[in-house]
């Protein structure tokens, strides 16, 4: 724990102006990101005496080992930094929204040449209009059911939708007119997207116009006694009206605004938002937050505002957003909410009328949502806390592990050898935090030497950090085991040396990254939450003594002492330490035990997808992709090219070399990669038997 006092800046350094400053702690981590009209008012705040600060800023002051600060020219600037370095350094001592779950939107792609209606969840992509959250999936299939007889637009797959356009044929919904089958031509791409455009301005609220639009061809078809035209335009306009009354009107004038409202305690606070357009809630969402600062109703507003509009432009944004109480500053939020929107963005408390009675159902409902969050955490915690205390009883630990690492090993018969690691804190998995690895140390089935290779890695990455970011003094390299630090850890005094390009374990990579992406291992001391930097007080292996003893001895080569292993085998769920003959067991109601099990299923279930999705990769690799430096676009024009591998394997280098992009010397490593491959083997049509031979128009039998 920190002496404030000890990086309290000098006086007369703070400036006065606006802008956005950081507290760090002894590990450069950026722990609470604030923003100031003036800095040198507010930073005095957090250096008076510890007794005055409030519980929650009282531990961020002593959690943290310095602070900095950016000047900017106006309030508007630094509410933009403060949000994008919330962001971009998630702060633990931030208030965070986070959804229970992730709700679903009516999105249109309008990005494509036939704009398609569909389902959507998760992050917001370019050039989709969405409409929403919805509550439910089936809510916006019904509404997107009725109104596909008025405005038919494409709801099929890309998949369905080429297929269609192959054989000739349209889907069932072309054939019933709840389609306009533009994969057959019935229209064009400019007819379908007007569809598309007019399905969107319905969907805005833009309802009189089509409503009144279709009631007045109606009349018309009967009058002229097209009266299966007119009964078909009746119909239409049934749809629309029981679409609309999906959603009922709350504002009688049309309104666009999104209410929010806030239900808080001392400890939690719950934030629900209603979407109205055109006068009708169009979508609902909530979000429950931890007060882990000294925050008021103002400031979650403020931070709620930012979390919702921060990545939102345009109509995304309402004319009017009403909330329960003003941020501090509310000319400066209205003037950020105009930015993203582009025009004028009203921000105020209703007074009355039916915008208060609408805030009223609105702030029940955060409070409801509060009480049920409660419930439920308060269950959880219990339980977490108990099973936590269970294991470090059972292991023989000074404290119950709030950070535990599990690895395990998976291979299919020695082959596509990984390993997985998952971390879990407080209980909860953080799959943020989550890493798999490529055994490369060796090849074939071992899984005790895979695990020692593995932590070996793990660990050594985690003394690199150390040792680079300055947390202990640097020595010259030593000839044997590296040591581990004794006593406390000193906070960095001086500037951060400039960061090295460490290759050390480039296949340790997270979900979704590769080995090659510039972002799978972070060189740079800026805050943000690094790869290796955070011992665990656990670690975990899946198995039994073989792994453990693998698990320590990479440890003691490593001078690590200060962090506990224990095993999980599966045939009788027996916990396994180091240098101990006899396994720990665990009754089977123990929640320690089931938290371990649901750890050690979790690296399972991490480790078993890598290895799948590598071994499908290798199955469905071709003798092409040994050719280095052709990529998947030239891969695809040799085949377009040449119709298939074989005839590119009898082509010629100079034939080769006709193909757009490709030049001579790729065209000898196409030549030599087809010459050098294995022959496939022979495809067979299972149900007659026959061999299925590749000649020269394709696959015959």
């Amino acid at each position: 724990m920190a002496d404030p006092s000890s990086y309290r800046p000098k006086p007369g350094q703070i400036p006065d102006s606006p802008g956005v400053y950081k507290f760090r702690d002894e590990h450069r981590r950026v722990i609470y990101v604030g923003k100031a009209k003036n800095l040198r008012q507010r930073l005095a705040n957090y250096f008076q005496d510890l007794a005055a600060l409030h519980p929650r800023t009282r531990t961020m002051v002593t959690t943290a080992a310095s602070v900095e600060w950016t000047v900017v020219s106006t309030e508007v600037e630094a509410l933009q930094l403060e949000y994008s370095w919330i962001k971009e350094f998630d702060p633990r001592f931030n208030v965070k929204y986070r959804d229970d779950k992730s709700y679903p939107y009516l999105a249109v792609t309008l990005n494509e040449e036939f704009p398609r209606v569909q389902v959507m969840r998760g992050a917001k992509k370019k050039g989709v209009r969405y409409f929403g959250p919805y509550g439910h999936a089936w809510a916006i299939r019904e509404t997107v059911d009725l109104m596909l007889r008025v405005f038919p637009v494409r709801t099929c797959s890309a998949g369905v939708f080429k297929n269609a356009a192959r054989t000739g044929r349209p889907c069932l919904l072309g054939y019933i007119g709840k389609c306009s089958a533009p994969c057959v031509g019935r229209v064009t791409p400019e007819e379908h997207r007007e569809l598309a455009d007019d399905f969107c301005h319905f969907m805005v609220g833009r309802t009189g116009t089509y409503i009144r639009r279709l009631e007045k061809d109606m009349m018309a078809a009967a009058e002229e006694m097209e009266y299966e035209r007119a009964a078909r335009l009746r119909d239409d306009v049934e749809a629309l009206k029981r679409a609309m009354e999906k959603s009922a009107v709350v504002l009688a004038d049309a309104t666009d605004a999104d209410l929010i409202a806030v239900a808080e305690d001392e400890l939690e606070a719950a934030v629900q938002i209603f979407h109205v357009r055109g006068g009708r809630v169009r979508g609902q969402r909530g979000w429950v937050t931890d007060k882990v600062e000294n925050v008021d109703t103002s400031g979650l507003v403020e931070h709620a505002l930012q979390q919702l509009y921060g990545e939102e432009t345009g109509d995304s944004v309402p004319k009017e957003v009403l909330v329960p109480a003003l941020p501090e500053d509310p000319d400066a939020v209205s003037q950020w909410l105009a930015g993203r929107r582009g025009s004028q963005v009203s921000l105020r408390i209703p007074q009355r009328g039916d915008k208060k009675d609408l805030m009223a159902t609105v702030q029940r409902n955060a409070q409801q949502a509060l009480g049920l969050h409660k419930t439920k955490r308060a269950s959880d915690l219990t339980t977490r806390s108990r099973a936590l205390e269970e294991v470090a009883e059972a292991l023989g630990l000074d404290t119950a592990p709030l950070r535990i690492e599990c690895f395990d090993i998976s291979h299919l018969q020695g082959d596509d050898v990984v390993a997985s690691m998952v971390v879990f804190e407080d209980g909860l998995a953080r799959k943020s935090e989550y890493r798999r690895f490529q055994i490369k140390g060796f090849e074939g089935q071992d899984d005790v030497r895979s695990m020692h290779e593995v932590i070996g890695r793990r660990f050594k990455r985690y003394l690199q950090e150390k040792e680079r970011t300055g947390e202990w003094e640097e020595t010259p390299a030593p000839t044997g085991p590296v040591p581990a630090p004794t006593g406390p850890v000193p906070a960095p005094t001086g500037p951060v040396p400039a960061p090295q390009n460490d290759t050390t374990d480039p296949d340790a990579t997270a979900p979704g990254a590769t080995a090659s992406d510039p972002d799978a291992e972070p060189r740079e001391d800026d805050g943000r939450p690094k790869r290796f930097a955070y011992p665990p007080q656990l670690v975990v292996v899946d198995g039994g003594q073989p792994q453990v003893a693998a698990a320590k001895r990479a440890l003691d080569e490593l001078g690590i002492d200060d962090i506990a292993v224990c095993g999980l085998a599966k045939r009788l769920e027996e916990v396994w330490l180091p240098d101990d003959d006899d396994p720990v067991v665990l009754p089977r109601s123990s929640e320690g035990l089931y938290l371990l099990q649901r750890v050690r299923d979790e690296a399972h279930r991490f480790a078993i997808t890598y290895q799948r999705a590598k071994r499908a990769k290798r199955i469905r690799s071709g003798p092409l992709d040994a050719v280095a430096g052709l990529g998947e676009t030239r891969k695809q024009a040799l085949i377009k090219h040449f119709g298939s591998v074989k005839k590119l394997k009898q082509a010629t280098i100079d034939e080769i070399c006709e193909v757009p992009g490709i030049g001579r010397r790729t065209a000898e490593s196409v030549a030599v990669a087809l010459a050098s491959a294995a022959p496939a083997a022979p495809a067979v049509n299972t149900a007659t038997g026959e061999i299925i031979e590749e000649d020269d128009g394709g696959s015959t039998t």
